[in-house]
């Protein structure tokens, strides 16, 4: 079963996901040049919601290259700098695992790993321990190391992969289930994402604007030879659009990749009520501490569907025009949700349950629309549920 979110959104001036410029991100799309949030940005915004919407910390994973730092100061008992000889020894651990770690000691690979991961090869290395000695002190005296700073790469064993497997283990990790993990160099450790996420696209051309300002030193004022000018100067890009968001979650996927076996397991359940509301209610952080963009969708869309997915963005592959943007925004999305009904048919569609603060979602029968988001989240999960 998936569960598919269409999301309308507007933002007023803002600088939501920047690009390695400093401007909104862009795309060219039906011709015109829009405005984008990345898919990366939408979902690490969500991922910082899953607390707030009951996903506890054993459920969460965490994302670092760091694991050699945590591993070694669960060693040492300590919360500051670990020893040199136990750093060796996560170090030479990681190696028989098959990771490469960088003279700064962090791993080659950003991790997305299971809040318990850290405990795990610590454990691996308790457990080896003068076997792990033993070889960074032979590798100490062969000067083993390349002079890039970047320990020699051996390929694990069998027993180092299986190993591995158990530390890297995403276990009950949410986040790690619906968002998925690739690993380049070794597909043993990668996760299949339950979810899909689209980059948001404005439903209307964009332009980029920027804002010049001034910063005025507060004490210049008072000293008799300067002048009441501003000290500092510069500018902002920003802009402003009406974006539609799309994601889709696999609960059959999200299923396998939480190992649910227990019929009284409800992680799934909660895993996907959490991602519904997070998603809804995901916002950017970029700038908002000058611009404070912090709006709400205003037409929601939910499908539950047995196979396929569909995204709606076509709907906008001619720009919308005029003043009332997510007034025809609205009407487009629906419209274009209905004839694509219309002509692949719905027999696949189990639920549409539509959502608006104003009310207003034309082109969905009375019986398909809720009042809240609260009744928005229940009635796709409980559809779900049904058809699961």
């Amino acid at each position: 079963m998936i569960i598919e979110l269409h999301l309308l959104q507007s933002f007023p001036a803002s600088n939501l996901n920047r690009d390695d410029v400093g401007q909104p991100k862009s795309v060219t799309f039906g011709g015109v040049t829009r405005g984008r949030i990345s898919s990366q940005c939408l979902k690490r915004s969500a991922r910082g919601l899953f607390p707030r919407f009951g996903l506890g910390a054993d459920e969460r994973g965490v994302r670092t290259k760091r694991l050699l730092l945590a591993t070694a100061r669960i060693l040492d008992g300590t919360k500051g700098e670990p020893t040199d000889e136990t750093k060796d020894i996560v170090r030479e651990a990681l190696r028989v695992l098959g990771f490469k770690v960088t003279e700064e000691d962090l791993t080659q690979y950003l991790f997305f790993l299971g809040r318990d991961a850290a405990e795990h090869l610590a454990d691996f290395c308790r457990q080896h321990r003068d076997r792990l000695e033993k070889a960074a002190a032979a590798r100490r005296g062969e000067g083993a190391k390349k002079k890039d700073g970047k320990t020699k790469k051996v390929g694990p064993d069998a027993a180092a992969v299986e190993a591995a497997r158990h530390i890297l283990s995403a276990g009950r990790a949410a986040d790690i289930a619906l968002f998925g993990r690739m690993i380049a160099n070794n597909r043993d450790f990668n996760v299949d994402a339950a979810s899909q996420v689209a980059h948001a696209v404005s439903t209307h051309a964009v332009t980029t604007e920027f804002d010049y300002y001034t910063a005025v030193d507060d004490l210049k004022s008072a000293e008799t030879d300067e002048d009441a000018g501003a000290d500092m100067i510069g500018t902002v890009d920003f802009n402003a659009a009406c974006y539609y968001r799309y994601a889709n979650v696999n609960l059959a996927q999200l299923e396998e990749n939480l190992a649910i076996r227990d019929d009284e397991d409800d992680l799934v359940e909660r895993a996907t009520s959490a991602w519904i509301k997070a998603f809804v209610q995901a916002t950017p952080s970029g700038k908002q501490n000058s611009m404070a963009a912090h709006t709400r969708p205003e037409a929601l869309l939910a499908v539950v569907r047995e196979h396929s997915a569909w995204n709606l963005a076509n709907a906008f592959l001619k720009p919308v025009e005029g003043t009332d943007i997510m007034g025809d925004s609205t009407e487009r999305m629906l419209k274009h949700f209905t004839d694509l009904n219309a002509f692949y048919g719905d027999g696949e569609i189990k639920a549409v349950i539509g959502a608006s603060p104003t009310g207003a979602l034309p082109h969905l029968e009375a019986t398909s629309t809720v009042t809240s988001l609260g009744e928005f989240t229940d009635r796709i999960v409980a559809a779900a549920r049904e058809k699961r």
